[in-house]
């Protein structure tokens, strides 16, 4: 049975331009992207067709989490949210069909995602409030005695955001891809041992299954709760104060 980790290895494509099959499918990602939202907006008819009504419900989703979390004057920041929701889940969903390679699966690739994030939040807070982007970190009501510590705390909790942000959705789609390789390797295997074995093989056959359709709801869950979690760090950038 061929390694569960080898699906996840980066080979270099265009090794003169460092371009490799991680960089192949963000580039499929972001393609498929704005052709599919160019197809599906490109009439834009009273009475949508099918794909400007998935396109119009895609875009209130998104924008109805980011008004919930950041009211109406986070929705300055739909173009980069809902580019993120979209970037992530066309990437876990690529990686669900056989043989591609799935983006997300690689810490260094949603730490950047996450770095972008915390980045916009700590520039906007900056440019909008000065210094009084500080107060995140300074709650008010606090006694004086106390108010180091927690200052400290919270400056580590702010810290802590994209390291928790990408390990999140690195480990989900890690684990849920090394259990589906691992599954179906028990599958040939059993089949190819023949006899009493080969009798075993529907179990994790059926387990197989069962784990692609609980990673589809993975796949758009993890990017759902990037999402969330980006609406609500982004919050703190228009409303720092406690």
């Amino acid at each position: 049975m061929a390694s569960p980790i080898e699906q996840f290895q980066i080979k270099p494509i265009i090794p003169v331009l460092n371009f490799t099959n991680s960089s192949l499918f963000m580039v499929v990602a972001a393609g498929a992207i704005v052709g599919g939202m160019l197809l599906a907006t490109r009439r834009r008819a009273l009475v949508p067709g099918r794909g400007q009504v998935v396109a119009e419900m895609l875009h209130d989703f998104v924008a109805s989490m980011l008004r919930d979390a950041t009211g109406k004057e986070g929705m300055k920041f739909f173009p980069l949210v809902f580019t993120l929701f979209l970037f992530v889940l066309t990437m876990n969903m690529l990686g669900m069909i056989p043989g591609f390679f799935t983006v997300t699966s690689h810490v260094i690739i949603t730490f950047a995602l996450a770095m972008l994030v915390i980045g916009t939040v700590v520039v906007y807070g900056f440019m909008r409030h000065g210094t009084h982007f500080l107060g995140l970190f300074t709650p008010s009501g606090v006694p004086g005695w106390l108010l180091p510590f927690i200052t400290v705390i919270e400056v580590i909790s702010f810290l802590s955001r994209p390291i928790s942000l990408s390990l999140r959705l690195f480990a989900n789609m890690l684990a849920g891809h090394i259990a589906l390789k691992v599954f179906g390797g028990f599958v040939v295997s059993l089949g190819a041992a023949g006899g009493l074995f080969a009798v075993l093989a529907p179990l994790p056959l059926l387990m197989a299954v069962a784990l692609t359709a609980l990673e589809f709801l993975v796949a758009f869950l993890q990017a759902y709760v990037f999402t969330v979690l980006t609406c609500i760090y982004l919050n703190d950038a228009l409303h720092p104060g406690h």
